[in-house]
């Protein structure tokens, strides 16, 4: 039953890998795929001197370092406030309302966040010539965009991480709550020393999952937001992006093979040395 799954994978996750090779490479398209010019660590020698790399990985580490963190903590604060609500139908209906914005596509959220800041007739320009007020240009500030960003991703999917830690808390025994009121525990006191103690276990797995994608970032979330925003650039290129447009735009396979591949060891070397460091606090929360 495993074999599907693990053919998936060597095929598009595996094979795949020896195009490693062209980060070392000067790409020629009029040449064969393992003729091209080799130019040994040139390629990422050029991003590091440029600066590139530097912002590309501050930005990157930045956006997802604000995406798991305030995502887990709104997800466990939404859920916990959620299991406390005795109300079954506004119960459902909140979580209904909250799950949502999840399957809402990065295009169509694209063009909600285009009508809202648009400067010629966008809601929040309109809003603000209703009182008086001078227009606002968003998309020519790019330390606006750092807050937006991240108010846009933990509205997406916020309801969804959520859910994950509802569960977590349905499958906590009745007993401990029982005991703890027995004991004269307020519901302060069992949300801190029962519920929140219960869900560390959840909160590091999926903080683990999470810190091991930390170098991917959203492409869809950025592209579809920026787009070819030049202005935008210094606060919301990410690695993604930047190897996006280095294929579409100047065809550096060698470039863009490079900060791939960077991202890819980054990625690596950050989800072992959190994961040993867990391990020796904790063994029992560790991945491997």
């Amino acid at each position: 039953m495993l074999l599907p799954t693990l053919v998936f994978f060597f095929i598009n996750n595996y094979i795949p890998m020896v195009g490693v090779y062209y980060a070392f490479t000067q790409f020629d398209f009029n040449t064969s795929l393992f003729n091209a010019k080799f130019v040994g660590l040139q390629n990422f020698m050029f991003l590091w001197e440029s600066g590139t790399l530097l912002r590309l990985t501050l930005n990157t580490v930045g956006y997802n370092a604000a995406f798991i963190l305030l995502g887990n903590v709104l997800a466990v604060f939404s859920a916990i406030l959620l299991s406390e609500l005795r109300v079954q139908w506004f119960k459902k209906l909140t979580q209904s309302i909250m799950f949502l914005p999840y399957f809402v596509s990065f295009v169509i959220l694209s063009v909600i966040v285009y009508n809202v800041f648009n400067y010629e007739n966008g809601f929040l320009n309109t809003m603000l010539a209703q009182f008086g007020a001078e227009p606002v240009d968003v998309y020519s500030k790019p330390w606006a965009w750092i807050f937006l960003i991240v108010l846009f991703y933990l509205w997406k999917n916020l309801g969804y991480s959520m859910v994950i830690y509802l569960a977590a808390i349905t499958g906590i025994s009745d007993e401990y709550y029982e005991a703890a009121k027995i004991d004269g525990a307020n519901i302060f006191q069992r949300i801190w020393y029962i519920t929140v103690p219960m869900l560390k276990s959840t909160f590091v797995v999926l903080l683990l999952f999470a810190l091991g994608s930390i170098m991917k970032g959203q492409f869809d979330l950025f592209y579809q937001l920026i787009g070819n925003n030049g202005m935008l650039y210094s606060t919301t290129d990410i690695l993604d992006t930047y190897v996006y447009r280095s294929l579409k735009v100047t065809f550096d396979v060698g470039m863009a093979t490079a900060a791939g591949v960077y991202q890819s060891v980054f990625g690596f070397v950050l989800i072992m040395t959190v994961n040993y460091i867990i391990r020796k606090m904790n063994d029992e929360y560790a991945l491997f």
